[in-house]
């Protein structure tokens, strides 16, 4: 495999173009972390001309939608490329936007066994009070997570894993073909408990944005904080 600088350098020039292919304008930029087996990729100032309309329509949820379907439909593209040019085996793909900020999170996840590290861990910071403070937010939206992990990809990026955490009723409207009006539930209302919970206190970094998703099938959500790095 490449050096890693290069990935994320390739990466971000691949998925750049992609966009800018599919939907009219590519993101102005493309940050990329790459803690294997999790690749983040941050895109900023990511709107189209057509977006921008809708938006101030208040056609928001519309535009989700949209972008949703078209992530889904350049899944295959994305994992059957990055396999070709980097040699990366790409299991899973998902998309959480934040229009307002015209910014976008791409998470993939590599065929590959995740592993804590508590190396990865900065000093200072409450391991225990943050896996509680993630748990009682999950709570609060759902129910408490039957596992929790958490990924530090970098001193900007946080990456938690939780498992086990639908309860039957969303279980049943992922049964009956509603996983994408669930997701749009969902979405603003994870993000709201995140920025409302204590994990800055506890950081003691602040939380510039935090992305939300899911693989409702296999009863798995993750969250990606984006934070400052200390100071």
């Amino acid at each position: 495999m490449k050096r890693e600088k290069t990935i994320e350098a390739e990466i971000s020039g691949y998925i750049s173009g992609l966009l800018r292919a599919h939907f009219g304008k590519g993101p102005t930029s493309v940050y990329v972390a790459v803690r294997e087996p999790f690749i983040v990729i941050h895109l900023r100032e990511f709107l189209s001309p057509t977006e921008k309309v809708l938006m101030k329509q208040n056609e928001t949820v519309r535009v989700q939608v949209i972008r949703d379907l078209l992530m889904n439909d350049l899944n295959e593209q994305i994992k059957l490329d990055l396999l070709k040019s980097l040699e990366l085996d790409v299991k899973e793909i998902y998309a959480d936007w934040n229009l307002d900020n015209k910014t976008g999170l791409l998470t993939l996840v590599l065929n590959e066994k995740a592993v804590e590290k508590a190396s990865e861990w900065p000093k200072g910071i409450d391991k225990k009070a943050f896996y509680e403070e993630v748990d009682e937010a999950s709570r609060k939206a759902q129910k408490e997570p039957e596992k929790t992990e958490v990924f530090w990809l970098n001193e900007r990026t946080v990456l938690i894993q939780r498992k086990g955490i639908l309860i039957e009723l969303e279980k049943e409207l992922v049964k009956n073909n509603f996983s994408e009006e669930l997701k749009l539930a969902k979405r603003p209302l994870e993000s709201k408990l995140i920025y409302s919970s204590s994990l800055e206190m506890i950081m003691k970094r602040r939380i510039n944005e935090a992305f939300t998703n899911w693989d409702f099938h296999e009863d798995m959500g993750y969250i990606v904080l984006l934070i400052e790095p200390e100071r």
